[in-house]
């Protein structure tokens, strides 16, 4: 197995050669706007690491990851709309270069044209990919809406909490590397233990990332640090801090949620909750719980000990970053 660049380098040279439509340009321009932004490619690029792992040549799972990237930025491009968000990878966002009804007519081109690629493939392998990929699909537009129910919910419970984000974020993770598993025809065990894999790996990638949204590291973080206490977001820190406060800390945490405080000192006094509380200890090893299932899972895979322990260096990195 060779580094994440090699896959990389594969994919975006797969996404500059797609024969992407011209007409109607309006229809088309977004799709290759936002494909043209870039980013890590780190779905599809587990698909081509997945199917690699499992020694079959990374070229079959090409059509694969590309559907996975297409999916990914067809939901992007919807969240960002539903977010109002005006930036994406530090450019315009779709909705905002162009407007909301392109947004939302492109993404929907985006998510028939993932599909297609799965046509690259013989009958079997064609309908065990499209059933899995409908699961996921369907799954992750179950995460947003649940995401957008929290919004306006008075309780919301740590598990229902986790539930949503393996729906909105983490079983696309699993789901890439299953795909990955399939192309390569691995067995039936394998591909449920990858999947398995990748859907903890993906719960952990979601907590680490609403950890860093408070305590991350301005200058690598890449987003406004403290963003989800201004947008009032019911993450696991604020979960957790609520279900550990004091009745004076519960009425702050409550407070901060209705009602609108400067920025500054929202992202103040909430932070200092989330450490009087040990809600950031607690979601630091959540963290590390869910990454340590994800390998306890990992060992079940039928692969070498080398490629389990180049897996295992993956996930680390992941739960690692600054960004």
């Amino acid at each position: 197995m060779t580094s994440i660049k090699f896959y990389q380098d594969i994919l975006e040279q797969e996404i500059s050669k797609l024969k992407i439509p011209e007409y109607p340009s309006h229809l088309y321009q977004p799709i290759k706007y936002i494909l043209s932004l870039g980013g890590k490619r780190l779905r599809p690029v587990l698909t081509l690491m997945t199917c690699d792992i499992f020694n079959k040549e990374v070229s079959k799972a090409i059509p694969a990851a590309l559907a996975v990237e297409l999916f990914h930025n067809f939901s992007l491009i919807h969240d960002d709309i539903m977010d109002e968000a005006p930036l994406r990878r530090g450019k315009q966002t779709v909705h905002e270069k162009w407007n909301v009804n392109t947004g939302i007519l492109s993404g929907d081109a985006m998510l028939i044209l993932a599909y297609q690629f799965f046509e690259k493939y013989e009958p079997e392998t064609f309908r065990r990919l499209a059933i899995l990929f409908s699961k996921t699909a369907l799954e992750v537009c179950e995460g947003q809406q649940l995401d957008m129910d929290f919004e306006t919910q008075d309780q919301v419970t740590l598990e229902a909490y986790i539930h949503m984000i393996t729906f909105k974020t983490a079983v696309l993770l699993a789901a890439a590397m299953k795909m990955g598993a399939i192309v390569a025809n691995a067995s039936a065990a394998d591909q449920d233990n990858i999947y398995e894999f990748g859907k903890n790996l993906g719960i952990a990638f979601q907590l680490q990332d609403d950890y860093l949204d408070v305590f991350g590291n301005p200058e690598t973080f890449g987003k406004q640090i403290g963003g989800d206490i201004i947008e009032n977001k019911k993450t696991y820190l604020f979960l957790k801090a609520l279900k550990n406060a004091t009745d004076k800390q519960k009425i702050i945490l409550q407070k901060n949620i209705s009602k609108n405080y400067s920025a500054e000192e929202k992202i103040q006094t909430i932070t200092n909750i989330y450490k009087e509380t040990g809600a950031d200890k607690a979601t630091l090893d959540a963290i590390n719980n869910y990454t340590n299932l994800a390998f306890t899972t990992l060992d079940k895979v039928g692969i070498t000990d080398e490629k389990k322990k180049m897996l295992k260096e993956l996930g680390k990195g992941l739960m690692q970053r600054a960004v």
